[in-house]
C-alpha cells in the first residue's frame, strides 16, 4: 500500500512538472535558452562589467543600497546606473536575425560590440523563495551588444556560447539601447565635486591669487556662528552678513562639474593648469577631510563682446576646474559655481567697506 501511495505521489509530482514546462514553454520558433537577455530581477545585482573592442571597460559594482562606485574608485551616478538596470529587466527580443543577414550581423558583432557580464547574488540552495541557504556571487549572464538596426528602433544581441543574434528592443522607448551600454568610464562617473550641508561643514577657505587680499576663510562654529578670516593678516572681521555667510555656505550642497576633460590635449591641458588659479577653494568638513578645488579661466569664445563692443578675454559662462587632488581636470558653469566664487568684500556689510 506505501508502495502504491509513493509511486501515486511521484507520479502526480512528475505531471505537474511536465504540465508547467509545457505551460511556460515560448510559442515562438526559437529556443529561450539563446535568447535569454532579459533579467528577471535587478536587486540583487552585485557588479556589471562591459567591455569593448577597443580596449575600453567599466566594471560597476553595488557598495550598498543605491550606491555605486566605478571601477572600484569613484562614485557613480546613481540614475545613470538605474536606467541600465531598467533596461537589462525590460529589453525583450523581437525576432531573430533574417537568414540573409546572419553572417554580416555576426562578423559585425565580433568586430563591434559591447560585451556585458552580469554578476548576481544567488543561493545555492533556493527553495521558492522561502529557504535560502549558502549565498554567492555569481556571473549570470554574458551577452554581446550590438548597434542600432536600420530603423532604429531596435539592436543587436548576441548570447556567449550562442550563433543566432537577435534583434532586442525596450518595449515603450523609440531608439535603441546600445548606448546605454557604454564601456567608458567617465559616462558613468558621479560629476559632483561637493555635496555637504552647513552641519557638516567646519572651514571654507577661498584663496584668490590675483587679489590676495580678497581672500578669506569661513569658520562654521556650530548654532548659527560663524567666523570671517582674512587671509592676509589673518585677522577676524567681527561685522559681516550673517545670511550672506549662509547662502554662501548652503551654496555647497550640491555643486557639480559639467564634463570631464581628462582626454584634452596634454599641452594644451598642462599650459592652463601652469597658469594662475582664479579661485582656489577648500573645503574641510567636520569629520576632517578636505577636499580642493581649483578654478582657470576659459577663453571666450569668438565674437564675446562687452556693451561697448570691446572683446572678452575670458568665457563668461564656464571655467576650467582641477579637482580629487589634481586627478581630474574638467569644466564648470559660473551658474551653478557663482554663488561660491565669492571675494571677502561681499560678506561685508556696508558701513564697514567704507572704513
Amino acid at each position: 500500500m506505501k508502495k502504491n501511495r509513493f509511486i501515486f505521489v511521484t507520479f502526480v509530482i512528475l505531471a505537474l512538472i511536465a504540465l508547467i514546462l509545457w505551460l511556460t514553454q515560448s510559442p515562438t520558433t526559437f529556443r529561450r535558452s539563446m535568447s535569454d537577455f532579459t533579467l528577471n530581477d535587478s536587486s540583487n545585482v552585485t557588479r556589471i562589467f562591459m567591455s569593448d573592442k577597443n580596449n575600453n571597460s567599466v566594471s560597476l559594482t553595488k557598495i550598498s543600497s543605491g550606491k555605486w562606485l566605478v571601477n572600484e574608485k569613484y562614485p557613480a551616478q546613481k540614475l545613470t546606473v538605474e536606467m541600465l538596470l531598467k533596461t537589462m529587466v525590460g529589453i525583450e527580443v523581437q525576432q531573430p536575425v533574417a537568414n540573409a543577414a546572419h553572417d554580416n550581423i555576426v562578423k559585425e558583432l565580433a568586430v563591434n560590440s559591447v560585451k556585458v557580464e552580469i554578476y548576481q547574488w544567488v543561493y545555492r540552495i533556493d527553495l521558492f523563495g522561502v529557504i535560502r541557504w549558502f549565498p554567492h556571487e555569481k556571473l549570470t549572464k554574458v551577452y554581446y551588444v550590438g548597434g542600432a538596426t536600420p530603423s532604429n528602433l531596435g539592436c543587436f544581441m548576441l548570447l556567449e556560447n550562442s550563433s543566432e543574434p537577435f534583434i532586442v528592443s525596450l518595449p515603450g522607448f523609440r531608439g535603441f539601447v546600445s548606448p546605454r551600454y557604454s564601456p567608458i568610464e567617465k559616462y558613468w562617473r558621479d560629476y559632483n565635486i561637493f555635496k555637504k550641508t552647513i552641519p557638516e561643514i567646519a572651514i571654507v577657505k577661498v584663496e584668490i591669487p590675483a587679489t590676495p587680499d580678497y581672500s578669506y576663510e569661513v569658520r562654521n562654529n556650530g548654532k548659527n556662528k560663524f567666523s570671517l578670516i582674512s587671509l592676509t593678516d589673518h585677522s577676524e572681521i567681527p561685522d559681516y552678513d550673517t545670511l550672506k555667510i549662509l547662502n554662501f555656505l548652503s551654496g555647497f550642497r550640491n555643486l557639480n562639474y559639467e564634463a570631464l576633460l581628462n582626454d584634452m590635449d596634454k599641452a594644451r591641458k598642462d599650459s592652463i593648469l601652469a597658469s594662475q588659479p582664479f579661485i582656489i577653494i577648500t573645503l574641510t568638513d567636520t569629520a576632517g577631510v578636505s577636499k580642493t578645488i581649483k578654478t582657470y579661466h576659459k577663453q571666450g569664445p569668438e565674437g564675446q563682446t562687452d556693451l561697448q563692443g570691446i572683446p572678452l578675454p575670458y568665457d563668461l559662462d564656464r571655467l576650467y576646474a582641477s579637482v580629487n587632488d589634481g586627478q581630474d581636470f574638467t569644466i564648470i558653469q559660473y551658474y551653478t559655481f557663482d554663488k561660491v566664487l565669492r571675494p571677502k568684500s561681499f560678506f561685508l556689510r556696508e558701513m564697514t567697506k567704507k572704513k
